[in-house]
């Protein structure tokens, strides 16, 4: 279910991932160029729609993994 606290978190899980990701990649890919700010943000704004569907769409999936690998550990010990 898509709430407003799962858009927000959404928004800002995938603000702060797409610019840590494209920030690094760009550097590597382009270096310390003159216009490198303006390749970065051609990149991030692709990147942070994209984030923010993967968040919603991968949320539930990824917490019910992590909840089954949680329970796995509990019960092994």
């Amino acid at each position: 279910m898509i709430n407003l606290a799962n858009i927000l978190f959404s928004l800002v899980m995938g603000f702060l991932m797409s610019v840590s990701i494209t920030l690094a990649t760009t550097f590597v890919r382009v270096g310390p160029v003159e216009n490198f700010f303006l390749v970065w943000l051609e990149v991030w704004l692709v990147a942070y729609p994209v984030a923010i569907v993967c968040i919603l769409l991968y949320r539930p999936f990824a917490s019910r993994i992590t909840a089954a690998l949680l329970e796995k550990i509990i019960h092994s010990k």
